[in-house]
């Protein structure tokens, strides 16, 4: 007789076996059949029985299982860990058991290395600094000098400039030249205040600004100036050049230290070159050192197609002297000059027809002027050795210590 048909449908469960079910049940403990006599049988059938009871539950589990995704296996075979969000204090416990030199509750500061903070001169300094930047709006109106009785059209411009102590602002004289209207807006904020010229010195090309209303000095740190860097010293330029509206950040170092031509006053006075980017609207901006101190103000630039990164700064000698000529007079008074033209003595034989030895430098006076104080002192011809203690070389330039650069006279 034939077997007979399937009805469609589910394939009927498979009976589990008594025995499958007795041992799923029967895992408390170990079998006992075996008498009490028995004692070198007996661990022998109960590690046996464990065993199999162990493998009979496994497979249970994997009857019981059914649908669905099948359980992950780790790379070796063996189950993943079903503890996966483990809290901070059971991972710390499980550390414990591992290290031995860890606290017994887990506590896992000690093996935690702390970094070093930064250095509070690099972080506090110069965040004050940039906040006391300004931006510096002008109306010109140049006179006409063809036709005195009326002016020239007027034109505008933007600059930068910085906070100092005594409510005031530092900025280029150029910036304010001829100035009709000067207003000043702080980093971040859209309000432009009115601004007052308190001085404009043309030789050293640097103007003294005040503003009026109390709001515009709350909240902003003054800048501080720090001392005359040297050669290669880490410098950035901070203002606000073309190009955009926000702040800029310009850095390099400083490249050369001498006396330079200010082309807006015509004049010969100490100045850095940086090979930091200075470009227009930079005009008036601080130049801080590495510490966040002031070491000088962004004034000119060489624009020539054989010319790359060579902007100027002045330094803080030339602004302290500034600062305090109007501190102590109320009004700028200008640079001291000697009053006397001066040749150089690079020729041997003019040396030796002066009677000067071999080893003595210096400069010779070619003119003086007769209104300077040295008119009663000096005389053509005489020579110059040295200058406030320092020595005069024969070609104008000079310096206290001969590891420092020579300075022009």
């Amino acid at each position: 007789m034939g077997e007979p048909k399937r009805k469609r449908g589910r394939k009927p469960k498979k009976q589990v076996t008594e025995d499958t079910m007795d041992f799923q049940h029967s895992n408390s403990g170990p079998t006992t059949t075996s008498s009490a006599g028995d004692d070198d049988v007996l661990p022998t059938t109960t590690t046996t029985t464990a065993a199999a009871a162990a493998n009979t539950n496994s497979n249970a589990q994997t009857i019981r299982r059914g649908r669905g995704r099948p359980k992950k296996i780790g790379k070796h075979g063996e189950e993943p860990d079903t503890d996966v969000a483990a809290s901070p204090e059971r991972r710390g416990s499980r550390l414990v058991d591992h290290k031995s030199d860890c606290t017994a509750n887990g506590d896992m500061r000690k093996l935690v290395i702390a970094e070093a903070p930064p250095k509070w001169e690099t972080v506090v300094k110069v965040v004050p600094s940039m906040d006391a930047v300004v931006k510096v709006f002008c109306v010109h109106t140049e006179p006409n000098f063809s036709l005195p009785w009326q002016r020239k059209r007027q034109y505008s411009s933007s600059s930068s400039g910085f906070i100092i102590g005594g409510r005031r602002v530092l900025t280029n004289a150029h910036s304010v030249e001829h100035h009709t209207q000067v207003k000043l807006k702080k980093r971040g904020s859209d309000t432009k205040y009115l601004a007052t010229v308190l001085a404009i010195g043309t030789e050293c090309d640097i103007a003294l600004l005040t503003v009026s209303d109390d709001e515009f000095w709350e909240g902003v740190s003054p800048v501080e100036f720090g001392e005359l860097p040297a050669l290669q010293d880490a410098v950035t330029v901070v203002g606000y050049p073309i190009g955009g509206d926000t702040i800029s950040v310009t850095s390099g170092v400083v490249s050369r230290m001498e006396i330079l031509s200010y082309v807006h006053g015509s004049t010969e006075l100490l100045g850095l070159q940086i090979d930091a980017a200075i470009n227009s609207g930079n005009s008036g901006g601080p130049a801080f050192s590495d510490k966040g101190k002031c070491v000088g103000i962004a004034f000119q630039s060489i624009k020539h197609e054989d010319v790359e990164n060579i902007g100027y700064v002045i330094p803080t000698p030339v602004i302290m002297h500034f600062i305090q000529d109007y501190e102590k007079n109320g009004v700028y008074t200008g640079f001291p000059i000697l009053g006397v033209e001066w040749q150089k003595m690079e020729n041997p034989d003019l040396r030796m027809s002066m009677g000067m030895g071999p080893e003595q430098k210096g400069v010779r006076i070619r003119r003086i002027e007769p209104t300077a104080p040295e008119s009663n002192v000096l005389k053509p011809s005489d020579v110059i050795l040295s200058f406030d203690g320092v020595n005069i070389a024969n070609d104008g330039t000079g310096s206290q210590d001969e590891e420092e650069d020579w300075y022009g006279a």
